[in-house]
């Protein structure tokens, strides 16, 4: 079904940026989305070629709008409702890239301990009781 124009938390939603439109209008209330370049409300009309910039943290996705779609589908559907400014791609994958290898944060001993550190605690002080 083709449209001239359709609001932009559907539009977010058909693209599947977001699962829900609750959660495309909550992004959209929060100011992680602009369209041309000025922050929108949900009911933004949007129109062929109109730009969109979409903050999800960490990340940043530029597009431009190629189809418009009220009805979400398959995600090859999806696809190409828009298209995405290579260059933005390409730093948005950096840093996918960047935060796959980082280190990830681990547990330094603070807190409660478990039944297994207590009994290592034990052994260690010489409590030989338990």
């Amino acid at each position: 079904m083709t449209h001239d124009a359709v609001r932009l938390d559907k539009w977010l939603w058909a693209a599947r940026f977001f699962k829900t439109r609750a959660d495309a209008s909550q992004a959209i209330g929060a100011g992680q989305v602009e369209v041309n370049g000025a922050k929108a409300k949900r009911a933004k009309i949007l129109h062929v070629g109109d730009r969109i910039r979409i903050r999800k943290s960490p990340f940043e996705f530029r597009l431009t709008v190629r189809g418009l779609s009220e009805q979400r589908g398959r995600a090859a559907q999806a696809a190409l409702l828009y298209e995405e400014d290579p260059a933005a791609k390409a730093a948005r994958e950096r840093l996918a890239r960047q935060l796959r290898i980082a280190p990830t944060p681990s547990y330094e001993g603070k807190g409660r301990p478990t039944k297994r550190d207590r009994r290592e605690m034990e052994r260690l002080r010489g409590d030989e009781d338990s």
